[in-house]
């Protein structure tokens, strides 16, 4: 039987194993940082209605540049956006992706700050590009002054910052990310997947994008908008990036349902962040709950906490899945991390770490 080493694949793809969380079926599942909340029986018949209407059209192309979501997106961020500073793809993954092949490349480096979201140093290697760690102190900030002589040692093409961070929650202040961004040499891409879970008063890496041409900020909808099977990811950037991006998209690679479903989701925001102050309240409740039992714990601004730490982490994540409650071994060695969910699915991790802990 032929395996994967018989072909011939690249070189440095040799050895890796492909990315995913565990996909389990058991009764509470809090390890992807979704949003536990499903659409509206409304929402889903105005999903129903978006979704009839486009495959009407189905034998046609779709928008290939996707204005309308674009001018959605743009009214929905504000801060003076106009749908050309917008772009959308399929996930914040191909966002990331893309960015990577019209920034990166080979020859070219991306540097980040881990523990932080790992796909950008697995997206990184994929596109050929090289990967620089700048690693984040004990509390999961990053040190401004090491993080500027870094980037003036490496001199990457690339500059990867996630506020919140991914793993740990970590929002950056606004102060780190300028200074970052005034010693970059080239792109700068602040990762706000989770920034609708931040606390209320976090300014957001938007408000810098006047006169930074460098900068690009990445969303999602799969988060806090509770979209997650929708498969949609956006940026905010200086036109001249979308113009960029332009160059190295695949052809109409956002469906014609993907752009129906997202711009109905945009219509019903009110109602889809309408579960975020229930998340963050039982995200502190949960921090403090944690606090409580002697864990260490990392302050968080997004819909999951990350708390350790554990000898053997492994053999505590077996135990709580034992009893029915699924979340996710990543982050530092020794280290969990919980996603945030329903009352009574976190009341179900309490009772199940209980146990393990007992």
């Amino acid at each position: 039987m032929t395996t994967l080493d018989d072909l011939p694949i690249r070189d440095d793809l040799r050895g890796k194993t492909a990315y995913g969380a565990p996909q389990l079926d058991v009764p509470v599942q809090l390890n992807t940082n979704e949003n536990p909340y499903p659409p509206s029986p409304g929402l889903v018949d105005d999903l129903a209605r978006a979704v009839r209407h486009g495959a009407a059209t189905l034998n046609r192309y779709p928008d290939r540049d996707a204005l309308d979501l674009r001018k959605d997106l743009a009214d929905y961020l504000g801060h003076g956006l106009t749908a050309g500073q917008l772009w959308a793809a399929n996930g914040s993954n191909e966002i990331i992706q893309q960015i990577l092949q019209a920034f990166g490349g080979s020859g070219r480096s991306a540097m980040g700050f881990e523990p932080s979201y790992s796909m950008h140093p697995i997206i990184t290697g994929v596109t050929g590009t090289r990967w620089i760690d700048g690693a984040r102190e004990e509390d999961f900030a990053i040190d401004e002054a090491r993080a500027v002589a870094l980037i003036e040692e490496h001199r990457p093409d690339v500059v990867f910052l996630t506020s919140p961070n991914n793993p740990t929650g970590t929002a950056l202040p606004l102060g780190v990310i300028e200074r970052i961004l005034a010693a970059a040499p080239g792109m700068v891409v602040v990762d706000e997947a989770y920034a609708e879970f931040a606390r209320a008063g976090t300014p957001s890496a938007l408000s810098l994008l006047p006169g930074n041409p460098r900068l690009i900020v990445t969303r999602t909808m799969s988060k806090a908008f509770a979209m997650a099977g929708t498969r949609l990811g956006y940026l905010a950037a200086d036109p001249a990036v979308i113009d960029a991006l332009l160059l190295v998209r695949l052809p109409y690679h956002l469906s014609t349902l993907t752009q129906a479903a997202a711009r109905v989701a945009l219509a019903h925001r009110e109602e889809l962040l309408g579960t975020v102050d229930a998340l963050r309240a039982e995200r502190d409740a949960t921090v403090d709950w944690l606090r409580q039992r002697g864990l260490s714990v990392a302050d968080s601004d997004a819909n999951f906490v990350l708390f350790g730490k554990f000898p053997d982490r492994h053999a505590v994540w077996e135990d709580i899945l034992d009893r029915g409650v699924l979340i996710r071994e990543t982050g530092p060695a020794g280290w969990l991390r919980v996603s945030i969910g329903t009352g009574d699915e976190m009341a179900a991790f309490r009772a199940a770490l209980e146990g393990v802990l007992g």
